[in-house]
This record gives structure tokens, C-alpha cells and sequence, in this order.
């Protein structure tokens, strides 16, 4: 059990980065050494990620994994009038990079049991225009890439993985970033499962990609700022090939990445103890639990999100509603919890709830009923690796006591 849980009277919250005195040793040498921008830290990250991963891929870090997702579908050649398949139950830059490159996002329903795209609503999305599909594997399981690598197969179609969640998730024994896809992108946000505060990471095992996404991440310049301000000879010519962004991981950030890198393991172990207790504590109330990999898949969680699903039970004549609580459904147990100083999230407002791409594209609800009424019941609970168990059990004392 760790040590550092929080006071029995404190607020807890939902997530909560885990930094140690590595971290703070790592970033106090980087700002001592002179160079805080991208240069040697950067590189030894980038080669420690990709070591952990193998498979023989490239590994190129950048400032979030926004910056990530626009760079894989520029440098796949995703441009005006382009359809990409994206599911609705995300997080808005899973779209918005897409609409970044002038092409048209399309909206997709999830799978009802573990909330990830549905290929068969992939299926039925693709069209003529169709160029890629970004498949998002939510709170930390892989959506099912067989067959979406199916599909993109057969239709001609790029696959771009958002692993924002996904750090380390294996799918049928392959750690997601070595599996089929052209690029798969992961975060490094302060709530995942390893963070830099801000940033991100690309990996492919195509060099073209490697080298436009080398490009695009700095200006469009032929060569690095870390090449050309270290050379021994003059080096002050450089060329701009394209016009690139400015999306470069700084040496600080990958400081800390490094050494979040070494304790991932640790992390993934702690991950998924906090997710089995749950498990085991929360089965006899009227929650749906997450799924999981069938157990002889190969397969594993990263257990970046730990979503239940308030269900529906008979009502009654005490008051209960039929949401499995009295005088409410999910957003009165969200705010009782809060009460009881437990802070928990909803993952995610599907995007075709929100204003933009509702509007823009005149999405209707009825048009997404998984992803639709997964939105009415979900809520985030807390899990995160500082999180102690007694922590845990006043999690799970509230609900017994809210719910049962």
C-alpha cells in the first residue's frame, strides 16, 4: 500500500500526477546544464520510449499529443474535402486536428461494451472520400484494431491511433505503438498514466513519416535547432522546406518524461490493483463495471480511466427514480460525492453534444444511441498511483453507502 495517501479530510480527487525526487533531480541538472529548449534530454527520451516499446519504430517527441495527432495526418497527406473516421464518445482534439487540415471529420457510435469505436459503425461511415481512420482506445483498452486494420486494408485507408489513453496497453500480445497502424500517438498530459505536464509522443515504423513529422514538429526546418547550435563548425544555414508548427518537447519536459519512462511498470501494476479492488468492491451495486481483455487474449488495460455506468433499477416507492439512487441519476451522484469530498469526471461529453460539431455538421443524438446513453450514466472515479487504499475505500464506502 503506499505511503502517500492523502488526509482522511482532504479532497481527492479524480486524477493526480505522481512526481518524485527523480523528477525534481532531473529538471534541476537540465536547467543547470544551459539547454532547456529541445536537445540532448529530448533525444535520450525519444530513444528510451522507443526502446521500451521495440518493434523497431521511431519515436518523436512533441508538446502534446494534439500537436501529435495533426502532425501523423499532415504528414499522411490528409488535406481539403478528406473524410477521417473518428468516434464521438472523445475528447475534442481527436476532431479538431482534422478540421486543422480542412478536412471533414466523420462521427462514429462506440461499441456498448467497452466504449470504443465500433467497426461496424466504421464500416458503414466509409465513403469515396474516406482516408483514414483515428481509432481512440478509450480509458486505456485497445479498441479492436483487427478489424480496423481489416477495413483500412480493404478501402486503401490510413490508421492513426490516438493513445492519449493507452500507456502501456497491449493488444493480443503487442504493446500498442508496435502494432499495424501507420501512427500511434500517446500523451503525456498530468492525469495520464505517465506525465511530462505537457506533451506527447509519435511513433511509426515508416521513415517518410518520421522525417515530414521531424520536419513539420520545428518550422518546416531541414534541421534541428539542437544540430545547428551544437555543431563545432558553422552551421547557420538552414532551409525551409514547408511551413511547418512550432511543436517541439522541450529538455525540462523530457527530463521528467525520462524518468516517468522508469517507473511506468510500477505504475501499470499499482493501475491495475487500484482498478481490480474496485472490481471486486463495486460488483454487487448497480453499476455497470468497465470491460476488460478476455483474459487468454494477450491483451491488457492501462487502466488510464477507471468508467462505471450508473444503471437503471425498478423505481420505487422510496423515492428512487429508477437511476439507482434516490432523487437523481448520475448527476446527483456525482455532486453527492463531491459532497463527501470525492471528486470524480465524466469521459467523455460525446462530440456530437457539442456546439461546434453539432452545429457544423448538424449531428443528431439519435444517431449515436451507445455513445448516447453511455453519456447519460458515466462517471470517472477516482484511480491514480498515489492513491492510497484507505483512499480507495472512501471511494467505495460512498457508493455502497449512496447506492445500495
Amino acid at each position: 500500500m503506499p505511503d502517500q495517501m492523502l488526509p482522511a479530510d482532504s479532497f481527492l480527487p479524480f486524477a493526480l500526477p505522481d512526481i518524485g525526487e527523480e523528477e525534481i533531480r532531473a529538471v534541476e541538472a537540465c536547467l543547470r546544464s544551459g539547454w532547456v529548449t529541445t536537445g540532448p534530454v529530448t533525444r535520450r527520451f525519444e530513444t528510451a520510449f522507443r526502446d521500451y516499446l521495440g518493434g523497431e519504430v521511431e519515436a518523436i517527441a512533441v508538446n502534446s499529443a494534439t500537436a501529435g495527432l495533426h502532425l501523423a495526418l499532415e504528414a499522411a497527406g490528409i488535406g481539403p474535402d478528406d473524410e477521417v473516421i473518428v468516434p464521438t464518445l472523445t475528447f475534442t482534439a481527436s476532431a479538431e486536428v482534422v478540421r486543422y487540415l480542412g478536412a471533414r471529420p466523420v462521427f462514429v457510435d462506440a461499441d456498448p461494451h467497452t466504449l470504443n469505436l465500433d467497426p461496424a459503425a466504421v464500416a458503414a461511415a466509409i465513403t469515396p472520400r474516406t482516408r483514414a481512420i483515428v481509432p481512440v482506445h478509450f480509458a486505456g483498452m485497445a479498441a479492436d484494431m483487427d478489424a480496423i486494420g481489416h477495413l483500412a486494408r480493404r478501402h486503401g485507408l490510413r490508421v492513426i491511433e490516438d493513445a492519449a489513453h493507452a500507456f502501456p496497453t497491449r493488444h493480443r500480445g503487442r504493446l500498442v505503438g508496435t502494432l499495424d497502424s501507420d501512427v500511434t500517438v500517446f500523451s503525456f498530459y498530468a492525469n495520464k498514466t505517465m506525465t511530462t505536464g505537457e506533451g506527447g509522443m509519435v511513433v511509426t515504423r515508416d521513415p517518410r513519416l518520421a522525417e515530414r513529422i521531424r520536419c513539420m514538429r520545428l518550422h518546416g526546418i531541414s534541421r534541428d535547432a539542437f544540430d545547428r547550435y551544437t555543431a563545432r563548425t558553422p552551421s547557420w544555414y538552414y532551409e525551409v522546406i514547408a511551413a511547418g508548427f512550432k511543436y517541439n518537447l522541450t529538455d525540462i519536459a523530457s527530463a521528467i518524461g525520462i524518468e516517468q519512462l522508469r517507473k511506468i511498470d510500477r505504475f501499470q501494476r499499482r493501475r491495475a490493483e487500484l482498478a481490480a479492488r474496485y472490481d471486486a468492491a463495486l460488483a454487487g451495486l448497480p453499476l455497470a463495471l468497465p470491460a476488460r481483455p478476455a483474459p487468454d487474449s494477450g491483451s491488457t488495460h492501462a487502466w488510464h480511466l477507471y468508467v462505471v455506468r450508473l444503471q437503471r433499477t425498478a423505481a420505487g416507492a422510496d423515492g428512487t427514480d429508477g437511476a439507482g439512487m434516490a432523487h437523481g441519476g448520475r448527476d446527483a451522484l456525482i455532486a453527492r460525492l463531491a459532497e463527501r469530498g470525492i471528486g470524480t469526471s465524466v469521459h467523455f461529453i460525446p462530440l456530437h453534444r457539442q456546439p461546434y460539431w453539432r452545429d457544423s455538421y448538424d449531428l443528431r443524438s439519435a444517431d449515436f444511441p451507445v455513445a448516447e446513453a453511455a453519456f447519460g450514466a458515466m462517471l470517472t472515479l477516482p484511480l491514480y498511483t498515489r492513491m492510497g487504499d484507505a483512499d480507495q475505500e472512501r471511494v467505495i464506502a460512498a457508493l455502497h453507502d449512496l447506492l445500495s
